[in-house]
Formats: structure tokens, sequence, C-alpha cells
């Protein structure tokens, strides 16, 4: 697990607590910066996980050699 995979999962765990928060106030401002957070941590780990994916593809070509 890389950075990128940690922290995006911290920030789409946190934007999911905010707009949970924000629908349970009845604000839909927090609602909706807390969705934009949780999707912005999604595609954090998504580019952690790709970058994983390439290291664990040069490792694989790497031992290859």
């Amino acid at each position: 697990m890389n950075k990128d995979q940690v922290a995006g999962k911290i920030k789409e765990a946190a934007g999911e607590a905010q707009e949970h928060l924000g629908r349970a106030i009845g604000s839909k401002s927090q609602e909706a910066k807390g969705h934009a957070t949780e999707m912005e941590g999604k595609i954090q780990k998504k580019v952690g996980d790709a970058e994983e994916a390439v290291d664990d593809a040069v490792d694989s070509i790497k031992k290859r050699i």
C-alpha cells in the first residue's frame, strides 16, 4: 500500500462522514462538500492503485531479466 492509497482512503472516509453530517443537519452545502471530498479521495486511491500496479509490473519485468 502506498501513500496515495492511504491518503485517498482517509480523504474518502472524511468526505463520507462530512456528507452524512451535512445530511443529518440539513445542510446541502456540507453534504455537497463532503461528497466532493469523498470523490477526491476515491480518485487519489485509484491513482495509488495505478502506481502500485506499475511498480508491480516493473518488479515482475526486472525478475525476468
